[in-house]
């Protein structure tokens, strides 16, 4: 089962970087699709997968695609040489990504996020012209529609409705 607030709690609480991506971020940006999991982008350094691994450890992390492995036990500096990490927790999915193309870095990602509250903390979520761009490049019949209802809030964001005018100045 996906326990999305737990895991964030647990990573904020940890003081793991990180920006909030996928369709965690689409329901942030306001879309009404459900996610089965949490993607976040964030920089693989020795110290912030210490972070992680500190907020993960009672989670029993496992690698999603090889979960018969049992729990990670890895050093923070050997989860710094990956690109990705594809996780399976007590509390659900979990997909770490060092790199998200087509954007050029995760320092790109993170200059350009949305603070937000959550769980009385604030948590960075991908600027929602990110969000489009990547959801369009990894081009899956569900990200596109997550692409067009996104596209059509940021329309919506950039050109509110106006008020009705009226005859009446109320004078």
């Amino acid at each position: 089962m996906q326990d999305t607030p737990d895991l964030l709690q647990r990573l904020l609480a940890a003081g793991f970087d990180f920006v909030i991506l996928g369709g965690v971020a689409a329901v942030v940006h306001g879309s009404a699709y459900n996610t089965d999991d949490l993607d976040v982008a964030a920089v693989f350094t020795a110290d912030n997968m210490a972070r992680l691994l500190a907020a993960l450890r009672p989670l029993h992390p496992r690698n999603a695609a090889r979960p018969d492995l049992g729990e990670l036990d890895v050093s923070p500096e050997q989860l710094a040489r990956h690109r990705n990490l594809y996780l399976v927790t007590d509390s659900g999915r979990l997909d770490v990504l060092g790199e998200v193309p087509p954007i050029a870095s995760v320092a790109e990602l993170d200059s350009a996020a949305e603070k937000v509250d959550f769980l009385g903390a604030t948590c960075k979520v991908i600027a929602l012209d990110h969000l489009i761009t990547i959801k369009e490049s990894v081009g899956r019949p569900k990200d596109l529609l997550v692409v067009a209802e996104l596209k059509a809030i940021r329309d919506r964001l950039r050109n509110p409705p106006r008020p009705p005018s009226g005859g009446d100045s109320g004078a």
